[in-house]
């Protein structure tokens, strides 16, 4: 099969670890000691998040105040780079020598005038003080709203339009390699201007939504969302909680999940599954090959009877 995995954050950083390169880098080894035998068993495309990555490059380039610091759409491509070169190592030492690997710095067309322009909500960066917040808005022109008891900035979350470089990412696989891409949602980037320029903006993509659009985009046989968690849940978080083995897209839309964690998610996985016929999937990323088999994650489906499987 063809498989696109998309790694969670918690594949380089688990909540309350410190941002170490050896942190990161363990933990990218054990994601990938999970993943190798995928990618001997099936066609593999990776991709990743990077939100904690970009935050801590955001606050280094906030201690050099020379010059401004560089905008987001610089940021991804840095780490974009960053994290495939961890994973091409880590994996690579893994797969049998001849076993071919390549990142791709990955270009994503967003609509200017998408309405997340209007209504940023996507939070980047660390907290601020109500007088701090005020203080960067008026000098940088930055949106921001409150996450919990302090504030955060917050950028626009457009949907992907165009991946430019799916050419030569199909290429690759086809010739056999390896190849991670579409990492953090991808580099966001909007036409504009005489002669339709491009350039890119301040704007995060969702990286869920942004690995459906890539797994429509090579034909995918499956779409997985590797994650801590086994799946999706109903009633998360209360003594009835119960795991949903399988749904279709209409069935699962039905119910509401919380907008930061499981919800871009969902989404992502009714878009692939409404677009392509073709199956989803999320679950923990330790279980990814019985995952794969059918018999434990979420698998959004097309074609069941009505009714959640759960």
């Amino acid at each position: 099969m063809r498989i696109v995995v998309a790694l969670g954050g918690n594949a380089l950083l688990r909540r309350g670890e410190p941002m170490t390169a050896e942190v990161q880098r363990e933990n990218v080894r054990d994601a990938c000691r999970a993943i190798a035998p995928v990618a001997l068993d099936h066609q593999l495309v990776l991709s990743h998040g990077n939100g904690p990555q970009v935050g801590l490059l955001a606050l280094q380039a906030a201690c050099y105040t020379e010059v401004e610091a560089y905008p987001l759409d610089v940021l991804g491509a840095q780490t974009e780079g960053m994290i495939g070169y961890l994973i091409e190592q880590e994996l690579g030492n893994l797969l049998p020598p001849d076993l071919p690997l390549a990142t791709i710095l990955t270009m994503v067309e967003v609509d200017p005038d998408d309405p997340a322009f209007l209504d940023p909500t996507k939070f980047v960066g660390p907290v601020y003080t109500k007088e701090e917040a005020s203080a960067l808005s008026a000098d940088k022109g930055w949106t921001f709203k409150m996450d919990g008891e302090k504030w955060r900035r917050v950028v626009p979350s457009p949907v992907p339009r165009r991946i430019f470089e799916i050419n030569p990412i199909r290429w690759l696989i086809g010739k056999g390699v390896i190849v991670i891409c579409a990492g953090g949602g991808g580099i966001p980037t909007v036409f504009g201007g005489e002669g339709r320029i491009l350039s890119g903006v301040e704007a995060v993509i969702d990286k869920d939504l942004a690995g459906a659009f890539l797994a429509r985009e090579l034909s995918a046989d499956l779409y997985v969302m590797a994650t801590d968690v086994q799946g999706v849940y109903l009633d998360w978080g209360t003594p009835s909680a119960r795991l949903i083995s399988r749904a279709t897209p209409e069935e699962i839309s039905r119910h509401e999940f919380p907008a930061g964690s499981m919800g871009p998610k969902v989404e992502a996985a009714c878009r692939f599954v409404s677009e392509t016929g073709n199956r989803a999937a999320i679950g923990a990323l330790s279980e990814i090959g019985t995952i794969i088999s059918g018999s434990t994650g979420t698998h959004i489906v097309p074609g069941l009877p009505p009714g959640i499987d759960a």
